[in-house]
Protein backbone atom coordinates (compact mmCIF):
# COMPACT_ATOMS: atom_id res chain seq x y z
CA UNK A 1 0.00 0.00 0.00
CA UNK A 2 0.89 3.41 -0.98
CA UNK A 3 0.91 4.77 2.88
CA UNK A 4 1.42 1.17 4.66
CA UNK A 5 5.25 1.46 4.99
CA UNK A 6 6.62 2.90 8.19
CA UNK A 7 10.32 4.19 6.77
CA UNK A 8 10.08 4.58 2.89
CA UNK A 9 12.23 6.77 0.86
CA UNK A 10 9.47 9.22 -0.79
CA UNK A 11 10.64 11.70 -3.86
CA UNK A 12 8.85 14.94 -3.64
CA UNK A 13 8.83 17.65 -6.11
CA UNK A 14 8.67 20.95 -4.26
CA UNK A 15 9.43 24.38 -5.43
CA UNK A 16 13.07 25.46 -6.31
CA UNK A 17 13.78 21.68 -6.38
CA UNK A 18 13.45 18.32 -5.14
CA UNK A 19 14.78 15.98 -2.20
CA UNK A 20 14.60 12.63 -1.35
CA UNK A 21 13.47 11.80 2.12
CA UNK A 22 15.25 9.00 3.68
CA UNK A 23 14.65 6.65 6.73
CA UNK A 24 15.47 9.49 9.72
CA UNK A 25 13.90 11.79 6.99
CA UNK A 26 17.54 13.21 6.08
CA UNK A 27 17.04 16.21 3.48
CA UNK A 28 19.25 15.48 0.56
CA UNK A 29 19.23 18.31 -1.79
CA UNK A 30 17.07 21.71 -1.32
CA UNK A 31 13.83 22.44 -0.27
CA UNK A 32 11.26 25.14 -0.36
CA UNK A 33 8.51 25.66 0.94
CA UNK A 34 6.59 28.32 -0.65
CA UNK A 35 3.37 28.98 -2.04
CA UNK A 36 3.48 28.96 -5.90
CA UNK A 37 1.81 27.31 -8.37
CA UNK A 38 -0.39 24.53 -7.38
CA UNK A 39 1.33 24.53 -4.54
CA UNK A 40 -0.39 26.74 -1.92
CA UNK A 41 -0.54 27.32 2.03
CA UNK A 42 -3.87 25.69 3.67
CA UNK A 43 -4.81 26.05 7.24
CA UNK A 44 -6.14 23.84 9.24
CA UNK A 45 -7.52 22.70 13.07
CA UNK A 46 -7.00 19.04 13.80
CA UNK A 47 -8.22 18.62 16.84
CA UNK A 48 -12.64 19.80 17.43
CA UNK A 49 -15.34 18.32 19.85
CA UNK A 50 -18.86 18.87 18.77
CA UNK A 51 -22.53 17.78 20.70
CA UNK A 52 -21.31 14.19 19.49
CA UNK A 53 -19.57 14.07 22.30
CA UNK A 54 -18.11 16.65 24.93
CA UNK A 55 -18.37 19.95 22.93
CA UNK A 56 -21.31 22.35 22.98
CA UNK A 57 -22.43 23.11 19.46
CA UNK A 58 -23.71 21.18 16.99
CA UNK A 59 -21.32 20.06 13.63
CA UNK A 60 -22.88 22.34 11.55
CA UNK A 61 -22.20 25.29 13.18
CA UNK A 62 -18.91 24.76 14.25
CA UNK A 63 -17.98 24.12 10.18
CA UNK A 64 -19.40 27.43 9.56
CA UNK A 65 -17.15 29.47 12.13
CA UNK A 66 -13.91 27.73 10.71
CA UNK A 67 -15.51 28.77 7.59
CA UNK A 68 -16.06 32.08 8.16
CA UNK A 69 -12.57 32.56 10.04
CA UNK A 70 -10.41 31.97 6.43
CA UNK A 71 -9.41 27.85 7.66
CA UNK A 72 -9.28 26.09 4.65
CA UNK A 73 -9.73 22.56 6.51
CA UNK A 74 -11.72 21.42 9.92
CA UNK A 75 -10.88 17.78 11.32
CA UNK A 76 -13.60 16.76 13.68
CA UNK A 77 -12.34 14.47 16.09
CA UNK A 78 -15.23 13.42 18.92
CA UNK A 79 -14.57 11.20 21.80
CA UNK A 80 -14.73 7.41 20.58
CA UNK A 81 -17.37 8.08 18.53
CA UNK A 82 -18.06 8.65 14.35
CA UNK A 83 -21.18 11.03 13.50
CA UNK A 84 -22.50 8.39 11.29
CA UNK A 85 -25.63 7.04 12.70
CA UNK A 86 -29.30 8.98 13.54
CA UNK A 87 -28.60 10.64 16.91
CA UNK A 88 -31.21 12.77 18.68
CA UNK A 89 -30.45 14.83 21.59
CA UNK A 90 -32.94 16.79 24.07
CA UNK A 91 -32.41 20.56 23.42
CA UNK A 92 -32.88 21.13 27.29
CA UNK A 93 -29.68 18.59 28.20
CA UNK A 94 -26.75 19.34 26.20
CA UNK A 95 -24.59 22.34 27.05
CA UNK A 96 -26.02 25.43 25.84
CA UNK A 97 -28.91 23.72 24.79
CA UNK A 98 -31.32 26.59 24.14
CA UNK A 99 -29.09 29.22 23.28
CA UNK A 100 -27.34 26.70 20.65
CA UNK A 101 -29.93 25.80 19.20
CA UNK A 102 -31.82 29.16 18.82
CA UNK A 103 -28.56 30.27 16.87
CA UNK A 104 -28.89 27.03 14.58
CA UNK A 105 -32.54 27.22 13.46
CA UNK A 106 -31.51 31.06 12.65
CA UNK A 107 -28.61 30.00 10.86
CA UNK A 108 -29.67 27.10 8.85
CA UNK A 109 -33.63 27.46 9.13
CA UNK A 110 -34.30 25.18 6.19
CA UNK A 111 -31.52 22.61 7.83
CA UNK A 112 -32.88 21.98 11.04
CA UNK A 113 -35.00 18.43 11.95
CA UNK A 114 -36.82 18.50 15.48
CA UNK A 115 -39.80 16.68 16.94
CA UNK A 116 -41.61 16.79 20.38
CA UNK A 117 -41.14 13.72 22.61
CA UNK A 118 -42.96 13.60 26.17
CA UNK A 119 -43.19 17.66 26.16
CA UNK A 120 -39.40 17.58 25.47
CA UNK A 121 -38.09 19.55 22.24
CA UNK A 122 -35.27 16.95 20.79
CA UNK A 123 -33.01 17.91 17.50
CA UNK A 124 -31.45 15.63 15.49
CA UNK A 125 -28.09 15.86 15.04
CA UNK A 126 -26.81 15.48 11.33
CA UNK A 127 -23.91 13.48 10.25
CA UNK A 128 -20.37 13.93 9.19
CA UNK A 129 -21.13 12.77 5.39
CA UNK A 130 -24.80 14.97 5.57
CA UNK A 131 -22.34 18.40 7.19
CA UNK A 132 -19.48 17.52 4.43
CA UNK A 133 -21.76 17.50 1.17
CA UNK A 134 -23.40 20.69 2.52
CA UNK A 135 -19.89 22.87 3.73
CA UNK A 136 -16.61 21.16 0.86
CA UNK A 137 -16.34 23.20 -1.64
CA UNK A 138 -13.47 21.83 -3.97
CA UNK A 139 -10.34 23.61 -3.75
CA UNK A 140 -11.98 26.06 -0.88
CA UNK A 141 -13.27 24.06 2.31
CA UNK A 142 -12.54 20.70 3.55
CA UNK A 143 -14.32 18.82 6.58
CA UNK A 144 -12.12 15.66 7.34
CA UNK A 145 -13.71 12.69 9.53
CA UNK A 146 -11.40 12.10 12.87
CA UNK A 147 -11.52 10.35 15.84
CA UNK A 148 -10.38 11.07 19.12
CA UNK A 149 -9.59 7.83 20.45
CA UNK A 150 -9.94 7.92 24.05
CA UNK A 151 -8.05 6.16 26.11
CA UNK A 152 -6.08 5.43 29.64
CA UNK A 153 -3.83 3.62 31.63
CA UNK A 154 -5.07 3.53 35.30
CA UNK A 155 -6.04 7.18 35.98
CA UNK A 156 -3.66 8.49 33.18
CA UNK A 157 -5.59 9.42 29.87
CA UNK A 158 -3.80 9.03 27.08
CA UNK A 159 -5.63 10.45 23.95
CA UNK A 160 -4.59 10.45 19.99
CA UNK A 161 -6.36 11.53 17.26
CA UNK A 162 -6.77 9.34 13.90
CA UNK A 163 -7.62 11.47 11.01
CA UNK A 164 -9.35 10.54 7.64
CA UNK A 165 -10.54 7.37 9.41
CA UNK A 166 -13.27 5.11 7.74
CA UNK A 167 -14.57 3.11 10.75
CA UNK A 168 -14.28 3.88 14.39
CA UNK A 169 -11.36 2.88 16.30
CA UNK A 170 -12.23 1.27 19.96
CA UNK A 171 -9.63 1.61 22.41
CA UNK A 172 -6.86 -0.97 22.67
CA UNK A 173 -5.71 -0.28 26.15
CA UNK A 174 -2.34 -1.74 27.22
CA UNK A 175 -0.13 -2.71 30.39
CA UNK A 176 1.81 0.80 30.43
CA UNK A 177 0.94 4.49 29.25
CA UNK A 178 3.79 2.88 26.24
CA UNK A 179 1.83 0.49 25.38
CA UNK A 180 -1.47 2.11 25.26
CA UNK A 181 0.10 4.56 22.88
CA UNK A 182 1.59 2.03 20.32
CA UNK A 183 -1.70 -0.17 20.50
CA UNK A 184 -4.04 2.73 18.96
CA UNK A 185 -1.21 3.36 16.95
CA UNK A 186 -0.81 -0.04 15.21
CA UNK A 187 -4.94 -0.11 15.16
CA UNK A 188 -4.95 2.98 13.04
CA UNK A 189 -1.79 1.85 10.42
CA UNK A 190 -3.87 -1.53 10.26
CA UNK A 191 -7.02 0.12 9.01
CA UNK A 192 -5.20 2.36 7.03
CA UNK A 193 -3.46 -1.08 5.10
CA UNK A 194 -6.43 -2.34 4.69
CA UNK A 195 -8.61 0.28 3.55
CA UNK A 196 -5.59 1.43 1.15
CA UNK A 197 -6.87 5.22 2.83
CA UNK A 198 -4.10 7.31 3.61
CA UNK A 199 -4.70 8.14 7.85
CA UNK A 200 -2.53 9.16 10.42
CA UNK A 201 -2.60 9.48 14.47
CA UNK A 202 -1.32 11.99 16.59
CA UNK A 203 -0.76 12.53 20.43
CA UNK A 204 -2.87 14.59 22.05
CA UNK A 205 -1.59 17.12 24.60
CA UNK A 206 1.17 15.00 26.52
CA UNK A 207 0.55 17.29 29.83
CA UNK A 208 -3.04 16.54 30.16
CA UNK A 209 -2.69 14.94 33.68
CA UNK A 210 0.86 14.83 32.91
CA UNK A 211 0.02 11.46 31.90
CA UNK A 212 2.92 11.59 28.18
CA UNK A 213 6.54 11.67 29.24
CA UNK A 214 9.03 12.23 26.88
CA UNK A 215 10.64 8.52 27.48
CA UNK A 216 6.95 7.14 26.40
CA UNK A 217 6.49 9.04 23.46
CA UNK A 218 10.42 8.34 21.98
CA UNK A 219 9.59 4.76 21.40
CA UNK A 220 6.52 4.43 19.47
CA UNK A 221 6.76 3.22 16.47
CA UNK A 222 4.97 4.72 13.52
CA UNK A 223 3.89 7.71 15.19
CA UNK A 224 5.50 11.02 13.73
CA UNK A 225 2.91 13.66 15.26
CA UNK A 226 2.09 15.05 18.38
CA UNK A 227 0.78 18.47 19.60
CA UNK A 228 3.49 21.24 20.92
CA UNK A 229 0.85 23.66 21.07
CA UNK A 230 -2.95 22.79 22.79
CA UNK A 231 -5.31 25.44 22.66
CA UNK A 232 -7.10 24.12 25.86
CA UNK A 233 -6.20 26.07 29.10
CA UNK A 234 -6.23 22.63 31.03
CA UNK A 235 -3.70 20.89 29.53
CA UNK A 236 -0.08 23.03 30.86
CA UNK A 237 1.51 23.71 26.96
CA UNK A 238 4.41 25.24 29.66
CA UNK A 239 4.88 22.76 32.06
CA UNK A 240 5.79 23.42 35.67
CA UNK A 241 8.41 23.34 38.11
CA UNK A 242 8.72 19.54 37.82
CA UNK A 243 7.43 18.68 34.34
CA UNK A 244 8.73 19.72 30.67
CA UNK A 245 7.35 21.52 28.48
CA UNK A 246 6.00 20.44 25.40
CA UNK A 247 8.66 21.75 23.50
CA UNK A 248 10.93 20.50 25.96
CA UNK A 249 9.64 16.94 25.72
CA UNK A 250 9.80 17.37 21.39
CA UNK A 251 13.50 18.15 22.24
CA UNK A 252 13.87 15.21 24.13
CA UNK A 253 11.82 12.88 21.82
CA UNK A 254 13.83 14.06 18.46
CA UNK A 255 17.63 14.11 20.22
CA UNK A 256 16.40 10.49 21.49
CA UNK A 257 15.17 8.99 18.25
CA UNK A 258 17.57 10.83 15.85
CA UNK A 259 20.78 9.72 17.69
CA UNK A 260 20.11 6.53 20.22
CA UNK A 261 16.85 4.79 18.56
CA UNK A 262 17.10 5.03 14.97
CA UNK A 263 13.72 6.64 14.66
CA UNK A 264 12.41 8.81 12.39
CA UNK A 265 11.71 12.49 13.05
CA UNK A 266 8.53 13.45 15.65
CA UNK A 267 6.65 16.71 13.86
CA UNK A 268 4.84 19.42 16.24
CA UNK A 269 1.28 20.30 15.79
CA UNK A 270 -0.60 23.18 17.42
CA UNK A 271 -4.76 22.37 17.55
CA UNK A 272 -7.63 24.34 18.92
CA UNK A 273 -8.73 21.03 20.74
CA UNK A 274 -12.45 23.22 20.91
CA UNK A 275 -15.34 22.11 22.98
CA UNK A 276 -17.08 25.73 23.37
CA UNK A 277 -18.57 28.01 21.01
CA UNK A 278 -20.94 30.70 22.33
CA UNK A 279 -18.85 33.06 24.58
CA UNK A 280 -15.69 33.94 22.75
CA UNK A 281 -13.29 35.23 23.85
CA UNK A 282 -12.96 33.35 27.35
CA UNK A 283 -10.87 31.06 29.25
CA UNK A 284 -12.51 27.91 27.87
CA UNK A 285 -11.13 25.69 25.32
CA UNK A 286 -11.87 27.67 21.87
CA UNK A 287 -11.62 27.86 18.58
CA UNK A 288 -9.11 29.82 16.89
CA UNK A 289 -5.99 29.24 19.02
CA UNK A 290 -3.74 26.99 17.25
CA UNK A 291 -3.34 25.78 13.85
CA UNK A 292 -1.50 24.26 10.89
CA UNK A 293 -0.75 25.84 7.93
CA UNK A 294 0.30 22.74 5.59
CA UNK A 295 1.92 23.26 1.72
CA UNK A 296 0.26 20.90 -0.58
CA UNK A 297 -1.16 20.78 -4.27
CA UNK A 298 -4.55 20.25 -3.29
CA UNK A 299 -7.01 20.24 -0.53
CA UNK A 300 -7.86 16.83 -0.65
CA UNK A 301 -7.15 14.45 2.58
CA UNK A 302 -4.80 12.51 1.11
CA UNK A 303 -2.68 15.40 -0.18
CA UNK A 304 -2.56 16.95 2.82
CA UNK A 305 -1.76 13.45 4.63
CA UNK A 306 0.99 13.48 2.17
CA UNK A 307 2.27 16.44 2.95
CA UNK A 308 2.21 16.68 7.05
CA UNK A 309 3.78 13.16 6.53
CA UNK A 310 7.05 14.38 4.70
CA UNK A 311 7.15 17.74 7.15
CA UNK A 312 5.62 20.32 4.39
CA UNK A 313 3.84 22.56 7.06
CA UNK A 314 4.60 24.68 9.91
CA UNK A 315 2.73 25.26 13.33
CA UNK A 316 1.09 28.26 14.09
CA UNK A 317 -0.35 30.38 17.46
CA UNK A 318 -0.77 33.40 15.57
CA UNK A 319 2.70 34.22 13.21
CA UNK A 320 2.93 33.23 9.52
CA UNK A 321 5.39 32.02 7.60
CA UNK A 322 6.20 33.22 3.92
CA UNK A 323 9.12 30.94 3.08
CA UNK A 324 10.91 28.07 5.02
CA UNK A 325 13.94 26.93 3.26
CA UNK A 326 16.15 23.44 4.58
CA UNK A 327 19.57 22.12 2.83
CA UNK A 328 22.51 20.40 3.38
CA UNK A 329 23.86 23.76 5.06
CA UNK A 330 21.02 24.62 7.24
CA UNK A 331 17.89 26.13 7.94
CA UNK A 332 16.22 30.00 6.68
CA UNK A 333 12.85 31.18 7.06
CA UNK A 334 10.94 34.16 5.97
CA UNK A 335 7.98 36.03 8.25
CA UNK A 336 5.11 37.31 6.63
CA UNK A 337 5.29 40.24 8.89
CA UNK A 338 2.16 42.47 10.58
CA UNK A 339 2.79 46.46 10.76
CA UNK A 340 3.64 47.20 14.25
CA UNK A 341 5.23 43.62 15.34
CA UNK A 342 8.39 42.65 15.74
CA UNK A 343 9.64 38.96 16.04
CA UNK A 344 12.30 36.81 17.55
CA UNK A 345 13.44 33.97 15.69
CA UNK A 346 14.96 30.91 18.04
CA UNK A 347 16.91 27.98 16.65
CA UNK A 348 17.09 25.11 18.77
CA UNK A 349 18.54 21.95 18.38
CA UNK A 350 20.85 19.01 19.75
CA UNK A 351 24.91 18.46 18.73
CA UNK A 352 26.36 15.66 18.55
CA UNK A 353 28.50 14.61 22.24
CA UNK A 354 25.29 15.67 24.05
CA UNK A 355 24.92 14.19 27.30
CA UNK A 356 22.36 11.43 27.14
CA UNK A 357 21.68 10.83 30.76
CA UNK A 358 18.69 11.87 32.33
CA UNK A 359 17.97 12.11 35.77
CA UNK A 360 14.77 10.52 37.02
CA UNK A 361 12.61 12.80 38.59
CA UNK A 362 9.83 11.91 41.55
CA UNK A 363 6.68 13.19 41.88
CA UNK A 364 5.93 13.47 45.63
CA UNK A 365 1.94 14.60 45.04
CA UNK A 366 1.61 11.00 42.83
CA UNK A 367 4.28 8.60 43.07
CA UNK A 368 2.81 5.95 40.69
CA UNK A 369 2.78 8.71 37.59
CA UNK A 370 6.05 9.02 36.40
CA UNK A 371 7.44 12.33 35.08
CA UNK A 372 10.14 13.09 32.13
CA UNK A 373 13.82 13.21 33.23
CA UNK A 374 15.57 15.67 33.59
CA UNK A 375 18.25 16.23 31.38
CA UNK A 376 21.25 18.35 30.24
CA UNK A 377 21.03 21.54 28.32
CA UNK A 378 22.99 20.24 25.60
CA UNK A 379 19.68 19.16 24.60
CA UNK A 380 17.90 20.72 22.76
CA UNK A 381 20.37 23.94 23.40
CA UNK A 382 19.46 27.41 21.53
CA UNK A 383 21.86 27.76 18.83
CA UNK A 384 21.32 30.78 17.57
CA UNK A 385 19.03 33.98 18.21
CA UNK A 386 17.68 36.40 15.55
CA UNK A 387 15.95 39.86 15.93
CA UNK A 388 14.12 40.49 12.73
CA UNK A 389 11.39 39.05 10.04
CA UNK A 390 14.37 36.56 8.52
CA UNK A 391 16.93 34.49 9.63
CA UNK A 392 19.70 31.35 8.74
CA UNK A 393 21.11 29.01 10.51
CA UNK A 394 24.06 27.14 9.06
CA UNK A 395 25.12 23.81 10.12
CA UNK A 396 29.01 23.13 11.44
CA UNK A 397 28.27 19.90 10.58
CA UNK A 398 27.79 17.95 14.29
CA UNK A 399 24.05 19.40 14.50
CA UNK A 400 21.51 15.94 15.04
CA UNK A 401 18.41 18.14 14.00
CA UNK A 402 17.87 21.77 14.22
CA UNK A 403 14.19 23.33 14.62
CA UNK A 404 12.64 26.96 14.49
CA UNK A 405 10.42 28.72 16.79
CA UNK A 406 9.10 32.43 16.06
CA UNK A 407 8.25 34.66 18.89
CA UNK A 408 5.91 38.15 17.76
CA UNK A 409 5.96 41.01 19.96
CA UNK A 410 2.22 41.15 19.93
CA UNK A 411 -0.11 39.18 22.22
CA UNK A 412 -2.52 36.17 21.46
CA UNK A 413 -5.70 37.71 21.15
CA UNK A 414 -7.42 34.29 23.11
CA UNK A 415 -4.38 32.50 24.11
CA UNK A 416 -4.12 28.95 26.32
CA UNK A 417 -2.10 30.44 28.68
CA UNK A 418 -3.01 34.30 29.89
CA UNK A 419 -0.21 36.09 28.66
CA UNK A 420 1.26 33.88 25.84
CA UNK A 421 2.58 35.97 22.73
CA UNK A 422 1.62 34.85 19.13
CA UNK A 423 4.25 31.96 17.73
CA UNK A 424 5.27 29.54 15.12
CA UNK A 425 6.98 26.50 15.02
CA UNK A 426 9.51 25.40 11.98
CA UNK A 427 9.58 21.32 11.86
CA UNK A 428 12.82 20.14 12.54
CA UNK A 429 15.41 19.46 9.83
CA UNK A 430 17.85 16.61 10.08
CA UNK A 431 21.23 17.43 10.60
CA UNK A 432 25.02 16.32 9.46
CA UNK A 433 25.27 14.90 13.58
CA UNK A 434 23.46 11.69 12.46
CA UNK A 435 25.97 10.46 9.75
Amino acid sequence: MRHAALFVVVLLVLVGGMFVLGPQGTAAQNTVLQAQGELQWYRGNMHTHSYWSDGDNFLEMIAHWYEQNDYDFLVFTDHNVLADRERWVDVAKIKQGEKAFLKLKEAFPDWVEQREVDDRTEVRLRTFSEVSERFNKPGEYLLIQGEEITDHYHRHPVHMNAHNVQELITPRGGESVREVMQNNVDAVLAQRERTGQPMIIHLNHPNFGYAVTAEDLMHIVGEKFFEVYNGHPGVHNSGDELHASTERIWDIVLTKRLAELDLPVMYGLATDDGHSYHNIPSRASEPGRGWVMVLSDQLQPGSLIDALEAGRFYASSGVTLSRVDSSPKGLSLEVAAVEGETYTIEFIGTRKGYNPEGTPIKNPANPELPVTQKYDESIGALLKTVQGTAASYEFTGDEIYVRARVTSSAKHPNPSEVGEPQRAWVQPVVGPGTN
